[in-house]
């Protein structure tokens, strides 16, 4: 359950309006335009992912919320992985960032390649767009991100495919199940807590409070083939439901073309 008060009062829109958001929006094309300078001489994309990772954390700083992981020793346990949280609010991928000590590719919606700074990075550093409409287009994003598990880079992939708009679940598709089988790699449910409250979807003003990223066990997918895509899927929102506190669903997983 939301504790985003409905609507907001002045103080956090005055504030947000005045102070957070222009800050913010600063900071991200300054790192913006590092990350672009820079990517001209980083291969590897450490620069541009420890530039990320400053701009992130100063976007916790700045929305004036307190930020804690959780089960932090699961982002050790294996050197590839796919880590796949709960998609909850604007801030997710600034939280995800600022939480994970590694570097990392994300699997997104083509839909943030067009908004600028956000997207010149995103395509700069490697990141990889899915363009969920098109099937053809699917398939192939996953073959390429199949392609970066196997040469060792861990991926972080939202399996809702889109934020939440309550807070609450949507329905799971299989790309990161599909994933993590396709590479042999674990996959890692993520619980994102406090994040929607924070910024959610359709909003614009901050609600500061503690944000808490909690990293599940890793849920092993050695000897496991793709047509177990819809019984790991279902494992894993089990695994951030139980973490979340919410109760079980019935909704069949949403499958990839």
């Amino acid at each position: 359950m939301s504790g985003r008060p409905n609507p907001l009062p002045r103080l956090y829109r005055w504030r947000t309006n005045v102070l957070q958001a222009p800050v913010l929006f600063l900071a991200t094309a300054v790192c913006g335009m590092a990350a672009l300078a820079v990517s001209l001489v980083d291969e590897k994309g450490r620069a541009q992912h420890r530039i990320a990772r400053f701009w992130a954390r100063g976007g916790v700083l700045v929305s004036l919320s307190r930020l804690k992981v959780e089960g932090a020793e699961n982002l050790r346990k294996h050197p590839v992985a796919v880590y796949a949280p709960n998609h909850t609010s604007y801030m997710d991928i600034p939280v995800i960032f600022a939480a994970l000590p590694f570097q990392f590719r994300i699997l997104a919606k083509k839909e943030l390649w067009q908004w600028p700074f956000i997207g010149w990075y995103l395509e700069r550093s490697g990141q990889m767009p899915i363009d969920i409409a098109n099937p053809h287009a699917t398939l192939s994003s996953l073959g390429g991100a199949v392609k970066a598990l196997r040469a060792g880079m861990p991926l972080v992939v939202f399996p809702e495919g889109g934020r939440t708009s309550d807070g609450a679940l949507r329905p799971f598709q299989s790309g990161a199940a599909y994933l993590a089988i396709r590479a042999q790699v674990p996959l890692v449910p993520i619980a994102l807590k406090g994040v929607y409250d924070l910024l959610p979807i359709h909003t614009r003003h901050f609600y500061p409070g503690e944000l808490t990223v909690q990293v599940g066990e890793p849920i092993e997918t050695k000897g496991m083939s793709v047509r177990q895509n819809g019984e790991l899927t279902e494992r894993l929102r089990e695994a951030i439901e139980e973490m979340m506190g919410e109760p079980a669903r019935t909704e069949a997983p949403a499958t990839v073309p």
